[in-house]
């Protein structure tokens, strides 16, 4: 049983797409649509997987494709989407227009899970970790009073 293999493998590049195969590919969706992606590769000429295919527009190709850098509403907004969703990357992605799913995953993972972590917040449940700060630096209060009482009689 289970699903029928999406491509023949004998024959398919691997590897980077070169400026022809992207023409390629845009022209053919320019002038007949996304369709189906099993049979687009041949279609269109492309020695290519059909998922390749499909992972190459969506992610690189699409002209609604917003590049560049990150603005902090746009950092905001995925923070506090992941705070509610969690990894569920296409989910917030459909929530910040011209992004793809691929790129706000890999800046959570480069720059804004590292930016919390530095800041002593938990990228996971995004609750104060107490534990990635030096008692030193964290301010007089009732939590910071009360580790401290059970750190000197326990």
């Amino acid at each position: 049983m289970g699903r029928a293999p999406c491509c023949e493998k004998n024959g398919l590049k691997k590897g980077p797409w070169t400026p022809e195969e992207d023409q390629k590919l845009i022209d053919y969706i320019h002038k007949n649509g996304c369709g189906n992606w099993r049979t687009l590769p041949k279609n269109a000429g492309l020695q290519r997987c059909g998922k390749s295919c499909r992972l190459r527009w969506a992610n690189y190709l699409r002209p609604d494709i917003k590049r560049g850098k990150f603005s902090s509403q746009e950092e905001e907004t995925i923070i506090q989407l992941h705070r509610i969703l969690g990894n569920k990357w296409s989910t917030i992605a459909a929530r910040i227009p011209g992004r793809t799913d691929n790129e706000i995953k890999n800046y959570w993972n480069t720059h804004i899970r590292k930016k919390l972590v530095r800041m002593g917040i938990d990228p996971v449940t995004h609750r104060p970790r107490f534990d990635l700060l030096e008692i030193s630096e964290i301010p007089n209060s009732s939590v910071t009073n009360e580790f401290l009482k059970v750190s000197a009689f326990g």
